[in-house]
């Protein structure tokens, strides 16, 4: 059974982590030469994040934003766990867990950066008294 109980709180965790990295102007400066634009295609349940991360925005649902240069398609849950530091995103993708297309190298330079999220994500589960998420 899926973690997240609906759309809207893919939205409010998952995106959320995205809304705090571009509230980090040091990160923001360093995201956006990057030139990626990534889109998320979440399932159980269905939500879409693009990131443009040359323009620091995000946007949510299907069809919103840029076209992405590069995108991800994993359940939500294993959004989660990433976010939590817990599947490692190159090894996610030999097993299958997670599919890409477009530029993969170019999302792995930037992967680094989106580690310095992990314990920001962590706090806001534990702040919200999200157990059943912290222990995915």
């Amino acid at each position: 059974m899926a973690l997240f109980a609906d759309e809207a709180e893919v939205y409010d965790y998952l995106g959320g982590v995205f809304r705090m990295g571009l509230e980090d102007p040091k990160l923001v400066e360093a995201l956006g030469p990057s030139g990626v634009v990534l889109r998320i295609v979440y399932t159980d349940p269905d939500a879409v994040i693009t990131v443009d991360m040359p323009n620091a925005e995000i946007h949510t649902g299907a069809g919103a934003g840029p076209d992405p240069n590069v995108e991800l398609f994993m359940t939500a849950d294993t959004g989660n766990r990433f976010w939590l530091g817990k599947v490692v995103l190159p090894v996610a993708l030999a097993k299958g867990d997670v599919r890409a297309k477009g530029p993969v190298a170019k999302l792995l330079k930037v992967l680094p950066l989106a580690k310095q999220l992990f314990g920001p994500y962590r706090q806001n589960l534990e702040q919200r008294g999200r157990q059943d998420l912290l222990a995915a």
